[in-house]
């Protein structure tokens, strides 16, 4: 019987999520089957992922239409068409939900990209959507954007499991976890419950590789000095984003071992464990598990696109190597500030944010435009 290495991965306290969800996958069992056989322990979405869904798919048709009888704008529509997945999705889910007390078992759900600068307008609609999807198990994802931050925390004081996702920098990543520290912390003054909250903090990984891949490229073809320089530059390639991942981890446990946070956790609070995200590899040189076996580790999860699911079953190699080589993880990030390298971390991961909003908002205004073309195309005349 060929061995599915997906399933040894859980033995190292890391959770498998799928990053996809459409109705194909709901109604053919395929989700169920992910769940039950795969170890699949969640889900997350994007607006990316809902237009690969929808846009096209006659599937959705049928509640297109009765949007258009209930006279539904068309964003009324989107959300009818999202947040029935979204329950179907998380009643699958259930039975994992219940089975690891709340620690796995969630969909993930994003608050319209939008509104990724609007403190305000973020918290509404993390409320509507937690209140009109009505499933304990769902996440809400919200950007980590310096508006977005004060959401998390207001939202986490609500009571509603938050996903923060966008993250690139080590400190975005802290300022993070602060974030749903002082959540917890503002939900138990005002006496409830923090036991039942469940948060994650989206942390990209191949985004980073292929943007700071880029730079070592165009210097590279631009001609440098020496064979030295030459070597440095190549030295780094593809080799970042984990580094990266691997110094955040470091700070994870330097929070969970601090005063406030063990204050939270005698009352019963869950850690906001790290999540890999942006893991499928985009370099055919690349392993195409590289994000998947050089990050599994204790208290973490990874999320994978459905290809990288069936790569990592067939040959990724489990073993705990989140902790291992961290001093060189270190040195690595470090080593980007030589003259021969010369790529500025913090300006990177400026760039990243930016582009990472831009990647959910053009999707989520495709499929608006798209949905607005079918809406017309169904309506009687």
């Amino acid at each position: 019987m060929t061995t599915n290495h997906l399933l040894k991965i859980k033995q190292y306290g890391q959770s498998i999520w799928m990053d996809n969800l459409s109705r194909d996958i709901i109604q053919s069992g395929e989700l169920q089957d992910l769940v039950e056989n795969q170890g699949i322990a969640g889900i997350t979405s994007n607006p990316a992922i809902f237009e690969k869904a929808i846009a096209g798919n006659v599937i959705y048709d049928a509640d297109i239409e009765a949007g258009i009888h209930a006279q539904l704008p068309t964003y009324k529509i989107y959300e009818s068409l999202i947040f029935a997945d979204i329950r179907n999705a998380c009643d699958i889910l259930r039975p994992v939900y219940e089975a690891s007390n709340g620690l796995d078992g969630y969909v993930s759900i994003e608050v319209p990209p939008t509104i990724a600068h609007d403190t305000a307008a973020t918290i509404a609609e993390a409320r509507r959507y937690f209140q009109e999807i009505g499933r304990e198990n769902v996440m809400i994802k919200i950007p980590g954007t310096e508006s977005g931050l004060p959401a998390v925390e207001q939202v986490i004081a609500d009571g509603i499991n938050v996903n923060v996702t966008l993250l690139f920098s080590v400190d975005s990543y802290i300022n993070t976890a602060k974030a749903y520290i002082r959540g917890l912390e503002k939900r138990l003054a005002a006496g409830q419950d923090i036991s039942k909250i469940a948060s994650v903090a989206s942390f990209f990984l191949s985004r980073i590789d292929n943007h700071i891949d880029a730079k070592i490229d165009a210097k590279l073809k631009k001609g440098v000095d020496d064979i030295t320089q030459q070597t440095k530059l190549g030295a780094i390639r593809g080799k970042v984003a984990i580094a990266n991942a691997k110094i955040a981890y470091q700070e994870y446990k330097k929070i969970i071992q601090g005063d406030n946070w063990q204050a939270l956790a005698a009352k019963g609070a869950k850690v906001q464990r790290l999540l890999w995200a942006s893991t499928s590899t985009k370099d055919p040189s690349y392993s195409d598990v590289m994000y998947v076996d050089a990050l599994i580790g204790s208290e973490t999860v990874n999320t994978l696109p459905p290809a990288t699911i069936a790569a990592c079953a067939d040959h990724c190699d489990v073993a705990s190597q989140l902790e291992t080589g961290t001093q060189e993880a270190y040195q690595l990030i470090e080593s980007l500030k030589d003259p021969d390298i010369d790529i500025d971390i913090n300006v990177v991961m400026k760039e990243l944010l930016i582009e990472g909003i831009d990647k959910f908002v053009k999707p989520y205004q495709s499929l608006m435009n798209s949905l607005e073309g079918k809406v017309k195309l169904l309506s009687p005349v």
